[in-house]
């Protein structure tokens, strides 16, 4: 018999019963699930990463939907599971979905839906303040600091490196990478260089625009170049921020033989996808070339670090805090219940998953569709005229 599941109980009365695996930010997703009379199951065990035999428990004889996080596995066993208790929807709170086995979803006939169209802005600046702190080498002075080693003003004393007038390389120009570029452009007028599939026609309006601007008023015009190959970007810029999809073409982009193509007192970013670079490679790397520094929100095993990448100074970490503004992480709740409320009611699928903003209006009800599902084409689901 499967061990009791600890839960928090919103609208017990309510017709559809949707479990959520963690608790979310805010209360709105709530508060919108229980209006259409929805029973709200919340798992509180005190568990950052639930099992697969956790899920099941929750799941249970009867669901309607659950509302699930990217560090769960969804396979067979749980959709087969949901499927057996009535559920017809599951939402990852998050955009990506390498966690979740689209095609056993589609076995079963489950909704995946995800949250895009709400972390652009939040990832970009995470990536951006990356950038900055490993610059100015921001950890090691506030660990300096804290360890009482400060004896005052010394000539030496954790120089870094200056952005303005330096080349920032994107890898990746999609929304995210797009934005990133043009904070750090507009920011500390740094000039691009960035490889996409696709050209990247609004940025490079953008910078031209700005760099006339600057001109006009007496300064140094920025300038942009789309690189013909990633090898150009890594060659050139001074500092690289990672925002690739994770593929196969795109496991281990950043391995030792890229490392040893970027300048060695460059900056790499990635806020992307962990194992979009070579780990074990990137930490032999920091360790033969002190004056080349990372910034890392994302990690090739998470929740691990590969050995010895903890102990270099030249890299600034963070644990998967991108998305993690206060409107952000609000919002992706309320997108993934509103996926699940979208496919239990019958609605259509939005549009377009990246323009959402009529979702989070906190002053008027949300449209009547499921606001990102990503395998709907296979299920047939019909799109919203709105």
């Amino acid at each position: 018999m499967a061990k009791p599941i600890s839960i928090e109980v919103w609208n017990p009365s309510g017709k559809y019963r949707v479990v959520s695996t963690k608790s979310m930010p805010g209360t709105r997703w709530i508060n919108l699930l229980t209006a259409q009379d929805c029973r709200v199951e919340i798992c509180t065990e005190k568990k950052t990463i639930l099992s697969v035999e956790d899920i099941l428990a929750l799941i249970g004889d009867r669901c309607d939907g659950v509302i699930g996080q990217l560090t769960e596995d969804w396979g067979e066993v749980l959709f087969s599971a949901l499927k057996r208790a009535g559920g017809t929807a599951f939402s990852n709170m998050a955009v990506g979905y390498n966690n979740v086995d689209v095609s056993a979803a589609n076995k079963y006939g489950v909704a995946v839906g995800n949250t895009p169209g709400v972390l652009t802005e939040t990832t970009a600046e995470l990536a951006a303040a990356l950038s900055l702190a490993a610059a100015r080498r921001i950890v090691e002075a506030d660990q300096f600091m804290r360890a009482g080693l400060y004896d005052g003003w010394l000539p030496h004393l954790f120089v870094g490196n200056l952005l303005k007038g330096q080349t920032v390389g994107v890898i990746g120009a999609g929304r995210i990478g797009s934005a990133y570029a043009r904070m750090m452009i507009e920011g500390f007028k740094m000039n691009l260089i960035y490889y996409d599939l696709y050209q990247a026609t609004r940025l490079e309006k953008f910078v031209t625009a700005y760099g006339q601007f600057l001109k006009a008023n007496g300064e140094q015009p920025v300038t942009w170049k789309r690189a013909a190959t990633m090898v150009d970007v890594l060659r050139e810029a001074d500092v690289i921020s990672l925002h690739p999809i994770l593929d196969k073409t795109t496991y281990h982009l950043i391995n030792k033989d890229s490392l040893a193509i970027m300048k060695k007192e460059a900056i790499l970013v990635n806020a992307s996808r962990g194992p979009v670079i070579d780990e074990a490679a990137l930490v032999e790397h920091l360790k033969a070339n002190p004056m080349f520094r990372v910034g890392l929100d994302v990690f090739e095993d998470e929740p691990f670090m590969k050995p010895g990448l903890a102990e270099q100074k030249n890299a600034v970490i963070v644990p998967h805090i991108a998305s993690a503004s206060k409107w952000t992480r609000e919002g992706m709740a309320t997108l993934a219940a509103l996926n699940v409320l979208g496919k239990i009611k019958g609605y259509p699928i939005w549009s377009d998953p990246n323009r959402v903003d009529v979702f989070l209006d906190e002053k008027s009800p949300p449209p009547s569709a499921c606001p990102s599902i990503v395998n709907a084409k296979h299920l047939g689901l019909t799109t919203s005229k709105l």
